[in-house]
């Protein structure tokens, strides 16, 4: 078989999104198989240093709005952001119970939720021991990468 010929069925393959491809030309057959992908990574979350959140208000802008009590300012230390940009889920599938709600205690390297990026599961696990004070995001939102995802008490 000619090298054209099999470039031909690699683009056949690569358009059609085919993981294997068996041809029978008279007395040759070929059969192409693309590699398995790697399996899902595990991501453990570290504290990622301070940096402009979408919606976050500076301290002191709250200060200067004139109002007589600013919002509280969040302890950075006590939060898990997301590692990368994608989808962010509380549960492993649908209908199955969440890995944590508000008030869990945790324990460190548990899984707290995964993020999908690129049809990868991703798993976000706790980087210290405490309890969820609370779930920053909705199941199912998107979120960028270094978002708040939850916050430790």
């Amino acid at each position: 078989m000619e090298t054209a010929r099999l470039k031909e069925l690699i683009e056949l393959m690569d358009r059609n999104q085919l993981e294997e491809l068996e041809v029978v030309e008279g007395d040759t057959r070929i059969r192409l198989r693309k590699k398995p992908e790697r399996s899902a990574e595990v991501v453990s979350m570290t504290t990622i240093p301070a940096m402009s959140v979408p919606g976050a208000v500076p301290v002191d802008a709250a200060a200067s709005a004139g109002k007589s009590d600013p919002e509280p300012v969040l302890d950075e230390s006590n939060m898990v952001r997301s590692p990368m940009v994608g989808t962010f889920y509380r549960s492993p599938g649908p209908g199955v119970e969440a890995f944590v709600e508000t008030g869990d205690q945790v324990e460190e390297g548990q899984v707290l939720c995964i993020v999908e990026a690129m049809k990868v599961m991703n798993e976000v696990k706790a980087d210290r021991s405490g309890t969820i004070a609370s779930v920053l995001i909705d199941d199912g939102s998107p979120v960028e990468f270094g978002q708040l995802l939850f916050s430790f008490s």
